[in-house]
């Protein structure tokens, strides 16, 4: 079939309505697609906006129930004296009503100045300094036992941390192998201190 010139000229506006139609679908087609492209990247981004979101909630949470368990961790350790000041007057008050109860033949001990604690390792210790006062100690026993059941009571009945390091025992004979008329057995000599913790926020 053979078109002239005549039936070009009536189908032009067919075919310019033909071709409006095709530009028009296309450009159509290529906005539908940038706009889903569009779309699923602003899904993308308030679903990474949401799981953010999630997961500060979750740590927000976590944050305030590690907080209350410290809060008590914190609260127990400060009614046991070991956050805080030099309680140095305490440990002597307890070291004095452990006297009366005459758990040893006798005892006699020196509190050193209180100093930064330097430990052998590295230790976390958070915001706060360890603080060592060393104090150390001499026994008249009358048998082994008596220096366990001290530090027992110790530990028990004084309020703080006190870090034994360390005893040397040495047995005490008269010349003719009897016992001392105090019924001294025994001399010991131990070393340690009391370990305090101070927050660095606390004013002086």
């Amino acid at each position: 079939m053979k078109f002239s010139n005549t039936d070009f000229h009536l189908m032009r506006w067919s075919i310019a309505a033909i071709s409006t139609s095709v530009l028009l679908s296309g450009a159509i087609l290529y906005a539908s697609i940038k706009y889903a492209d569009y779309t699923q990247k602003d899904r993308r981004v308030a679903q990474s906006q949401m799981n953010d979101a999630r997961k500060r909630l979750t740590m927000a949470r976590e944050d305030r129930e590690n907080l209350s368990d410290f809060s008590k961790e914190y609260d127990v350790l400060k009614a046991n004296k070991i956050i805080g000041d030099d309680h140095r007057l305490d440990w002597m008050e307890g070291l004095e009503k452990l006297r009366n109860q005459n758990l040893v033949i006798d005892f006699r001990y020196n509190i050193a100045p209180q100093k930064i604690y330097a430990p052998p390792s590295a230790v976390d210790s958070g915001n706060f300094d360890i603080h060592y006062s060393e104090m150390k100690m001499q026994f008249d026993l009358l048998h082994e036992g008596q220096l366990l059941n001290f530090f027992n009571a110790l530990r028990r009945q004084i309020k703080g941390r006190y870090q034994l390091e360390g005893c040397t025992l040495q047995r005490v004979e008269t010349a003719d192998g009897s016992a001392t008329a105090a019924g001294v057995n025994i001399k010991a000599e131990c070393s340690g201190g009391w370990i305090t913790l101070k927050n660095r926020n606390t004013p002086s």
